[in-house]
């Protein structure tokens, strides 16, 4: 609930403020030196990949744990149990493959906010990207760069939601389109 409740900009100011300025494990932003080779650039990108993941990880785990509690009163998975069968394949096999449709869509729904939604964390650590983009536009005024950027990223929510039904067809059979 407190990675939930925290906004990404504050967790990534206390990020720089004690991985990278403390205790100097991290560079504090950008992508690094223009001749800098992959592995330096992926260290740059540790603490906000980080903050981000922990916001978003935050959304998907209370999703699958309210997922799961429902499923778990199911009567399939009484009539599991009460067949003999172990608590970790019931959870597994049964109550998780019928919870994971909720799951899968949360999923999808936060990697197409990851792409459109990131501008503060790309802010807080300087990195440029579509949010940054969007923002310099909406400040020049640049009208053509703004309509291609959203409509880039229209397109991309449309090609993770049409993936996601996708995964629906490969985790419950019975879904029919």
């Amino acid at each position: 609930m407190l990675a939930a409740a925290v906004p990404s900009f504050w967790t990534g100011l206390l990020f720089q403020q004690y991985f990278a300025t403390g205790a100097g494990w991290f560079p504090v932003s950008g992508y690094g030196p223009p001749g800098a080779g992959f592995f330096e650039r992926m260290r740059y990108l540790v603490l906000p990949s980080t903050v981000l993941g922990i916001v978003n990880s935050a959304l998907i785990l209370r999703f699958t744990r309210a997922s799961m509690l429902d499923v778990l009163s199911d009567d399939f998975v009484r009539t599991a149990r009460a067949k003999g069968m172990g608590e970790r394949r019931v959870v597994l096999r049964h109550a998780l493959k019928n919870a994971l449709i909720p799951i899968v869509t949360i999923i999808g729904l936060t990697f197409a906010l990851l792409i459109s939604g990131a501008v503060v964390t790309e802010r807080v650590f300087n990195l440029p990207g579509i949010g940054s983009l969007v923002v310099g536009a909406v400040l020049r005024r640049d009208y053509p760069t703004i309509q291609g950027t959203l409509i880039v990223v229209a397109g991309l929510y449309v090609l993770i939601n049409f993936l996601v039904d996708m995964i629906y067809l490969i985790i419950a059979p019975r879904v029919k389109y």
